[in-house]
């Protein structure tokens, strides 16, 4: 659950994917808080709108870019994981998700 030796700004985990509860079907996967505090100190003060983070992201056979939104309840990142890829990868809400991070770099 750290960054990869190979390169810093690279992050491995495993997190359950689960559907917001709003009035949007919205799915997300947390990041785990220890890479969340770690990314907050890598970009800290170099965060785009709401405090949001740029990243590439790979799940499965599936990668895109997109940001992190800061979730001050969890006190966490979260990811949010579009329908096109949950459908190409078969994943549904209470699935386990092995994601690869990427930061983009910060100007």
């Amino acid at each position: 659950m750290r960054a990869s030796d190979a390169n810093p700004t690279v992050y491995d985990f495993t997190a359950a994917l689960y559907e917001w509860t709003g009035p949007a079907a919205w799915h997300f996967v947390t990041v785990p808080v220890a890479i969340s505090d770690e990314i907050d100190a890598r970009t800290h003060g170099l965060t785009n709108g709401f405090g949001s983070v740029r990243v590439r992201v790979r799940v499965g056979g599936s990668e895109w870019a997109t940001s992190l939104f800061p979730d001050s309840k969890q006190q966490a990142y979260v990811l949010p994981m579009k329908k096109a890829v949950r459908q190409a990868e078969g994943l549904t809400a209470g699935d386990d998700v092995r994601v690869r991070l990427e930061l983009i770099e910060l100007s």
